[in-house]
C-alpha cells in the first residue's frame, strides 16, 4: 500500500443542460462580476450564438466589453492585447466563451491582467504557480461551445510563445473557472471538421489520462466513461449536428477528459504541441492523427489496460480491437491518416524533424507517457505519422 499515495483535485460548479445560457446574469451575480470582458474568437464573434448571448447581457443591463482577437493556437500578442482591453475597460472578471482557444485565452487574461511578472514565469513547472499574486486574479466564467479541450474545468491555459514557437502550459489553481455553463445548444452550429477535431481531442485526453502511469482511480474511472461516451456519441454528433443528446454527451466527455488528465497526458500531446506551434494546425485534429501511432508505440506498457477499456466500451479483440476501433472512428470523421493529409505541402527536412523531436521530449506532457519518450522514439513516431505506418 505504500505506493497508493497521491493528491487529488477535482472540478468546479457546472450548470449543465440545454438552455442554461439564459442563467448568465445570475451566474455573474453569484461570482460578483459587475463589468465582465466577454472573450471569444473572431469566427464565433460573427455568429448568432454570440449575438444572442450578448443580448442576454443587454436585457439584464450588464455593462460588458468584447475581445475576439484570438488565434486558433493563442499567442502571447493575443494575451497582451486582451489585457490592454481588460484594463482599459476596468473589467472585473471574464466570460470565456467558445472553444479551447477562447477559453484558454480568456482565463489567461483574467489571470495575467493583475500580475507584475511575465506570464512565462508561471509555466506549469514545479511550484512556479506560487509566484503569482493570487489576490489579483479576476474571477472567470467559462461557457464552452465545443466539446473538446475541457478547458472550462481546467486549472491551466495553453499559449504559444511567438519568439520561440513553443507552446507553454500556464498553471494556477485560480485559473479554474468559478462557474461553468455547459449548454449543448451552443454547440449545435459547429461545423463537421470542428466537431470531429474537438471530439477527438476529448478522446485523446481521456485515453492518455487512463494510460498515464500513477495511482488515480478517480481519474481512471472518469477517463474510461469519457472514452465510452466519445465512441458512442461523436459519430452521431458528426452525422447530425442537431442531435442534442449526442452533443450533451460529448460536452460531458470533454469536461471529463480535462478532469481526468490531471493524472497525466502523453506522447500524443507532446508531439501535437510542437506541430501546432510550428504549423498552426487544429490541436484536436493533430491529436487524432498521432493517436494510433502512439498507441502502437505504448503497446507493451498498456496492453492489459487497453483490453479492459475495450471490454468496457463493448469493443471486441482487446488491444488490437481497440486500435482498429480508433482507426475506424478516424475514418468516419474524415481524420487524415497521416500528417501530409493535415498539413498541405508538408516537406519536413531532417533539421525540422529534429526540432520537433527536441520540443516533444521537453513538453510537460511527455513525462506522462507510459513508455519513456526519447528523442529517438519521438523521431520514429514522427516518421511513422508522416508515412502513415502504424
Amino acid at each position: 500500500m505504500t505506493k497508493l499515495i497521491s493528491k487529488w483535485n477535482y472540478p468546479t460548479t457546472v450548470r449543465f443542460g440545454a438552455g442554461r445560457i439564459k442563467e448568465l446574469p445570475d451566474v455573474l451575480d453569484a461570482t460578483g462580476i459587475k463589468r465582465p470582458l466577454f472573450v471569444t474568437d473572431p469566427g464565433l464573434a460573427k455568429l448568432p450564438v454570440v449575438a444572442s448571448t450578448l443580448k442576454i447581457l443587454d436585457d439584464a443591463k450588464v455593462p460588458y466589453g468584447v475581445f475576439s482577437e484570438v488565434k486558433p493556437n493563442p499567442v502571447d500578442s493575443n494575451l497582451t492585447a486582451g489585457i490592454a482591453v481588460f484594463q482599459k475597460g476596468k473589467h472585473d472578471g471574464v466570460i470565456a466563451f467558445g472553444g479551447g482557444s477562447a477559453l484558454d485565452l480568456g482565463k489567461l487574461i483574467a489571470f495575467q491582467a493583475g500580475q507584475a511578472r511575465p506570464v512565462w514565469d508561471f509555466e506549469d513547472i514545479g511550484d512556479w504557480w506560487t509566484r503569482a499574486n493570487s489576490d489579483a486574479i479576476a474571477p472567470i466564467i467559462a461557457v464552452p461551445t465545443t466539446a473538446g479541450t475541457g478547458s472550462e474545468v481546467g486549472r491551466a491555459g495553453v499559449i504559444t510563445n511567438e519568439a520561440t514557437h513553443t507552446k507553454k502550459v500556464i498553471f494556477h489553481p485560480k485559473l479554474l473557472p468559478a462557474i461553468v455553463i455547459a449548454d449543448p445548444e451552443l454547440s449545435v452550429g459547429m461545423p463537421g471538421f470542428v466537431t470531429a477535431g474537438t471530439g477527438m481531442d476529448a478522446l485523446a485526453h481521456c485515453l492518455e489520462a487512463y494510460c498515464a502511469p500513477g495511482y488515480h482511480p478517480m481519474a481512471d474511472g472518469i477517463a474510461v466513461e469519457g472514452v465510452r461516451l466519445v465512441f458512442e456519441n461523436l459519430p452521431k454528433a458528426y452525422a447530425n449536428g442537431k442531435d442534442l443528446v449526442a452533443r450533451a454527451n460529448m460536452m460531458s466527455a470533454a469536461a471529463m477528459g480535462a478532469a481526468a488528465f490531471q493524472k497525466g497526458l502523453g506522447a500524443i500531446h507532446s508531439l501535437s504541441h510542437p506541430i501546432g506551434a510550428l504549423y498552426d494546425t487544429h490541436h484536436g485534429m493533430t491529436n487524432a492523427v498521432f493517436m494510433p501511432y502512439v498507441l502502437a508505440f505504448n503497446r507493451e506498457a498498456i496492453e492489459v489496460r487497453i483490453a479492459r477499456l475495450a471490454a468496457y466500451c463493448g469493443i471486441k479483440g482487446g488491444f488490437d480491437g481497440f486500435a482498429k476501433a480508433v482507426i475506424k472512428l478516424r475514418k468516419e470523421l474524415k481524420v487524415p491518416h497521416a500528417l501530409p493529409g493535415l498539413i498541405k505541402g508538408l516537406d519536413m527536412d531532417k533539421k525540422r524533424k529534429g526540432l520537433i523531436a527536441d520540443m516533444a521530449v521537453v513538453d510537460p506532457t511527455a513525462g506522462g507517457n507510459p513508455v519513456k519518450l526519447t528523442r529517438k522514439a519521438a523521431l520514429t513516431l514522427l516518421d511513422n505519422a508522416i508515412a502513415g505506418t502504424v
